[in-house]
């Protein structure tokens, strides 16, 4: 099975550099357009199957990026951005944001700040989803999800001791490709949009 894992395209919530976890944001007209543009890096790769995390701009990625109508996503809360709590739609940057940028920056040693999910919670449900999905019989799987909790499904799939792999940080629209390799995957692809 190879698991193609992406990204959702630009929220306009993205473009104002504010946290957005579980606010159902849809896509922008620029992140429609690099979702198409990465839907033409995809062009000859049938997927057995889509999954998307069940917010809008998870689903209208996953249709575009997939060639799929929405009816035909198959849509999994456990593939829900990371819950931000009182810090959705606040600026990164915002002095009241400090607590969770300083998580977001350090979250293998400092604990998640009041109201916001949890490292091992993001686990848990990361290694449930992938551990439905290994029963499956597909050749070439997409799921399209949002960047926290990307970082967690990367970790899982190559099999880190701490089941994460925060950094470099996923982008818009980037696909990641996962092969198996032993116990665990090998990402043998990383597709990037270009950033003019």
């Amino acid at each position: 099975m190879q698991i193609w894992l992406s990204r959702h395209g630009q929220t306009d919530l993205n473009l104002a550099s504010c946290w957005q976890g579980r606010v159902d944001q849809p896509l922008n007209e620029r992140g429609r357009s690099q979702a198409r543009t990465m839907q033409k890096n995809l062009a000859g790769v049938h997927f057995d199957a889509v999954y998307a995390s069940p917010l809008d701009r998870a689903i209208e990625t996953a249709s575009i990026l997939g060639n799929i109508d929405r009816s035909e996503i198959i849509t999994d809360p456990r593939l829900i951005e990371v819950d931000f709590g009182k810090y959705d739609k606040t600026k990164y940057l915002r002095l009241g944001s400090l607590p969770l940028v300083i998580f977001w920056l350090l979250p293998e040693i400092l604990p998640a700040p009041k109201t916001v999910e949890t490292i091992p919670h993001m686990i848990e449900r990361s290694q449930s989803f992938l551990d439905d999905l290994l029963k499956k019989d597909y050749e070439n799987v997409l799921i399209t999800c949002h960047g926290g909790i990307m970082r967690v499904l990367t970790g899982c799939l190559l099999g880190k001791k701490n089941h994460i792999d925060w950094r470099p940080k996923p982008h818009n629209c980037e696909v990641r490709v996962f092969s198996p390799a032993g116990n665990h995957f090998a990402m043998t692809k990383d597709l990037l949009l270009s950033r003019s």
